[in-house]
């Protein structure tokens, strides 16, 4: 996401950094390139119009001018605004006595009533309960869909016989008093456009319900036609705040930079991929450091403790250390990385390294994870023997590793290559030292 933003802003960048001092002249120039790269990622022209005229002001101040490195300033300028657009800081659901009552809004095709159920997943892995609903009475099949996700994902679902809402939104909220759920997560009707008989119902719902929390679900591939639709929304029927779905397939990535400064509600959820863990809180500094290069470390590591086993990552540390590390445990590493996400989503978190491509300039061939599957695949043909003794493996075993992972013999000696690459690597006092002072960080929590 926002690969396109990111290689712009670090060709702009690399252009002041061979600045000897920032003047009037070169941030002209710097400017004109971020507001081109902005709007060429579909961000709202009064968005950038504000984000360039406060760059400007700030970067052209005595505080930059007179800076031992006005090129960190300026980053750091940069970084600050397209923090504020983003929204400044994570938000979390309104509070709200129990049950607390969401409303799904929005049009049809957004994602909405995959976004339900990627909702309640989410406040399953925070210990709440949900209880999902239907209250879309138009679309064929839209109560089964949810009450489909629901049994997916593990949560409650709601489904009545009755063809009136005020009817279905009375039994519903009942059904949640009496069974204790923390959450009522109602899905509405949407439209392929915005009309008066949709706004009308939406505000018969809301009567109905009193949520404590009405979200508007924004595609956010439809760029500005997203932010037009939530002012609409956000007009007629009143929202508190959004969930911007399809992320991960956003090259633009305009409505995400737009939608919080046009609307004045923010982003609290995103969507990054069709399964239902592939949902997370909406983080504008996170997000903003992406943009600069600086990669999610914060989210990398959320992810990485929420899928990785503790005790076999400690086994691993100790194996590292006494240089006990074998083909085996290569192969179990990978397949901890692997739950992850896709090589290129763990990339696009790290942070851009000196003489390293922006992640929109990497090869994809290079990023391809189903080397990761044929590198398990060849680990798995070798025998416990190999595994742990790979300097064995000869020209004869090769062959016959190669027949059984259905490899050529050409990957199986660059894998083994790789590995002893790695293992003389992990010989380094250095990497000792460093692998010392994280576990001792660890321990200490």
């Amino acid at each position: 996401m926002l690969d396109n933003l990111n290689t712009k802003f670090n060709k702009v960048f690399k252009y002041l950094k061979g600045e000897a001092k920032i003047t009037d002249d070169n941030m002209k120039q710097a400017l004109r390139e971020i507001k081109l790269s902005l709007l060429e990622a579909d961000v709202n022209f009064k968005v950038v119009k504000e984000f360039i005229a406060k760059v400007k002001e700030k970067s052209l101040g005595s505080d930059v001018v007179d800076s031992l490195n006005p090129y960190q300033q300026i980053i750091k300028i940069v970084k600050e605004e397209l923090e504020i657009i983003l929204g400044s800081e994570s938000k979390d659901l309104n509070p709200s006595k129990k049950p607390g009552i969401i409303m799904m809004v929005g049009l049809q095709g957004t994602g909405k009533t995959t976004s339900a159920g990627k909702l309640a997943h989410y406040l399953k892995e925070q210990g709440k309960t949900s209880l999902l609903c239907s209250l879309d009475l138009k679309r064929l099949a839209a109560v089964e869909q949810l009450e489909t996700i629901a049994k997916e994902v593990g949560v409650g679902f709601y489904k009545s016989e009755s063809n009136s809402l005020k009817k279905i939104s009375k039994e519903l909220l009942k059904e949640a008093k009496e069974f204790g759920y923390d959450y009522i997560i109602a899905d509405t009707a949407g439209r392929l456009h915005i009309d008066d008989s949709l706004m009308d119902e939406l505000n018969q719902i809301k009567g109905y319900l009193s949520p404590s929390e009405t979200i508007f679900v924004a595609d956010s591939l439809t760029g500005q036609d997203a932010v037009t639709s939530a002012s609409q929304f956000s007009e007629s029927i009143g929202i508190d705040s959004i969930i911007l779905t399809k992320l991960d397939a956003d090259s633009r990535g305009g409505a995400a930079l737009s939608i919080v400064s046009v609307t004045k509600t923010p982003i609290k959820f995103v969507g990054v991929g069709e399964k239902s863990t592939d949902f997370q809180k909406f983080h504008p500094d996170r997000i903003a450091s992406q943009i600069l290069g600086m990669g999610d470390m914060l989210t990398l590591i959320e992810k990485a403790e929420k899928e990785f086993d503790e005790k076999q990552s400690e086994q691993m540390a100790k194996k590292l250390l006494s240089n006990e590390f074998d083909l085996e445990d290569f192969k179990n590493q990978m397949m901890q990385v692997e739950k992850l996400g896709s090589m290129s989503d763990i990339m696009g978190m790290m942070p851009s390294m000196p003489g390293m491509p922006a992640m929109g300039q990497v090869d994809p061939n290079a990023m391809d994870d189903k080397k990761v599957k044929y590198m398990v695949a060849i680990i798995n043909s070798m025998t416990k023997k190999e595994r742990k003794k790979p300097k064995m493996i000869n020209g004869k075993r090769r062959l016959r590793i190669s027949k059984g992972s259905g490899r050529p013999v050409q990957e199986i000696n660059q894998l083994l290559k790789s590995f002893f690459e790695m293992q003389k690597y992990m010989k380094k006092p250095f990497f000792k030292k460093m692998l010392k002072k994280f576990d001792f960080m660890s321990k200490m929590g």
